[in-house]
C-alpha cells in the first residue's frame, strides 16, 4: 500500500530530480536535487520566470537540432515534430505569441529587453552564440527555454520553443544537498 501510494504521487503530484549539467549554473548545480510539482499547469499556464522540467524536441539531446532551418542571427523558430524521451530542466524566457530576440544571451520580449536576470552566468567567447538579433515569434502553446549558465546551455536557441504537453512540472524547491535546501 506505501509503496503504491509512493508510486502515484511521483507519478501525478510530486516528483524528484537531480541536476545532471551546468547548464542552469548558478541557480542548480551539477548533482542538485529539486522536486518538480506535476499537476500546477492543469491549474495555471507556465509563467515566464518559471523553471521547467520538460522533454525537449527529438534530437536536442544529441545536440542542436532544429525542426527549420533558421535564418542567420535567429534562434531555432520551430521544433522537431517529435518529442524526447530525455528530461530537461530550463527557465522558461518567452510563451506563446511573444516575439523573441536574444542579445548578450539576454532575452528581448516583444521588444523589451530582460535586464533582471541576476542569476544567469553570461556567455563566454567559447560557447555557444550569445546574439541572436533577428526576432522570431513563439508559436500558440509553445515555450521558449533557456538555461541560466547561457554560455554552456543547449536549449530553444538551437532546438526550437517546447509545446506546452511536453513540459512536465515546475521545480519548487531544493533539497540536496543539505546546504542548498530551499524554495524557488
Amino acid at each position: 500500500m506505501a509503496l503504491g501510494l509512493a508510486l502515484a504521487i511521483q507519478a501525478w503530484v510530486v516528483k524528484p530530480y537531480q541536476i545532471p549539467s551546468e547548464s542552469m549554473e548558478p541557480t542548480l548545480d551539477v548533482g542538485q536535487r529539486v522536486l518538480v510539482n506535476r499537476f500546477i499547469y492543469h491549474f495555471q499556464d507556465p509563467a515566464i520566470g518559471d523553471i521547467v522540467v520538460f522533454h525537449p524536441p527529438a534530437g536536442a539531446d544529441r545536440g542542436a537540432e532544429c525542426g527549420v532551418r533558421p535564418r542567420p542571427g535567429e534562434p531555432c523558430p520551430r521544433p522537431t515534430r517529435d518529442e524526447s524521451s530525455q528530461n530537461f530542466i530550463k527557465r522558461i524566457v518567452a510563451g506563446p505569441g511573444d516575439r523573441l530576440a536574444i542579445r548578450g544571451g539576454h532575452p528581448v520580449v516583444n521588444g523589451k529587453p530582460v535586464t533582471d536576470e541576476p542569476f544567469i552566468t553570461p556567455c563566454g567567447r567559447a560557447g555557444p552564440p550569445c546574439d541572436m538579433p533577428r526576432p522570431i515569434t513563439i508559436p500558440p502553446d509553445h515555450y521558449f527555454m533557456m538555461g541560466d549558465n547561457r554560455g554552456a546551455s543547449d536549449d530553444s536557441r538551437f532546438w526550437g520553443p517546447v509545446p506546452r504537453d511536453w513540459i512536465i512540472g515546475k521545480a519548487f524547491a531544493t533539497y540536496w544537498p543539505p546546504d542548498r535546501i530551499g524554495l524557488f
